[in-house]
C-alpha cells in the first residue's frame, strides 16, 4: 500500500515539475519575442512592461520593479490630470516615469509639471503632451525588472530560451529512464517464474 502511495505521489510531483518547466519555457519565449517585436519593450494584454531603473518614484515602486503602463495616443495625451503617473521622453531622449503635479495650457499645447515621488523638487523641464508615451496602470511586480533587463540582452535571450528547453528535455530523458528502470524488475520477476515452472 505504501509503495503504491509513493508511486502516486512521485507521479504527481513529476507532472508538476514538467508543467512548471513547460510554462517557464512558454513565458520566456513570449517575453523575449514580444520584447524583440516591439523594439525592446515587452508587451502583454495591451500593456507595455517597463523596468524601473532609479529610485525616484519610491515608495510607489522600487528600483528593479516592472510596471505596466497603458500607451497613449492623440488627445489622450492632453487629458491627463494631477496625480497621474506618466511615462514620457525627456530632452535627453530618456524614458522617465514621474507623477503629474501641475498642468499648464497654452492655446492647443498642454504642458505637464512632473516630479518623482522620492525627489525633493519638481523636474526642471515641463513635459509637452506630445512627449507623453503612456500612463501607469497601477500594476507593479517588484524586482522582476532585473530579470527582464537580462532577458533583453543577447546572452539573456539565448540562455532563457535554450535553458528551460534543455531542462525540459533532460527531465523527459530522466522520466523515460525511470520508467524503463521500473519495467526491468517486472521483467526479471517474469523470467524467474518461467524458470521455476
Amino acid at each position: 500500500m505504501m509503495k503504491f502511495t509513493w508511486k502516486k505521489a512521485r507521479k504527481f510531483i513529476s507532472n508538476i515539475i514538467t508543467a512548471v518547466l513547460f510554462i517557464n519555457l512558454i513565458v520566456m519565449a513570449i517575453l523575449v519575442i514580444s520584447s524583440k517585436a516591439s523594439g525592446g519593450e515587452p508587451q502583454a494584454f495591451g500593456y507595455q512592461l517597463k523596468t524601473v531603473l532609479s529610485g525616484s518614484m519610491e515608495p510607489t515602486f522600487l528600483t528593479g520593479s516592472v510596471i505596466a503602463v497603458t500607451p497613449l495616443e492623440g488627445d489622450e495625451k492632453k487629458n491627463l490630470k494631477e496625480g497621474d503617473v506618466i511615462t514620457f521622453v525627456d530632452s535627453k531622449e530618456r524614458l522617465i516615469t514621474h507623477r503629474v503635479i501641475g498642468i499648464k495650457t497654452s492655446g492647443e499645447h498642454v504642458m505637464y509639471e512632473t516630479k518623482g515621488d522620492n525627489n525633493d523638487a519638481a523636474d526642471l523641464d515641463p513635459v509637452l503632451s506630445d512627449n507623453v508615451q503612456a500612463i501607469y496602470s497601477g500594476f507593479t511586480i517588484p524586482y522582476v525588472g532585473y530579470f527582464i533587463d537580462f532577458a533583453q540582452s543577447k546572452e539573456g535571450s539565448a540562455i532563457l530560451l535554450i535553458g528551460p528547453g534543455l531542462l525540459l528535455l533532460a527531465y523527459a530523458a530522466f522520466s523515460i529512464y525511470q520508467g524503463l528502470k521500473e519495467l526491468d524488475p517486472k521483467k526479471k520477476g517474469t523470467d524467474t517464474e518461467e524458470k521455476t515452472a
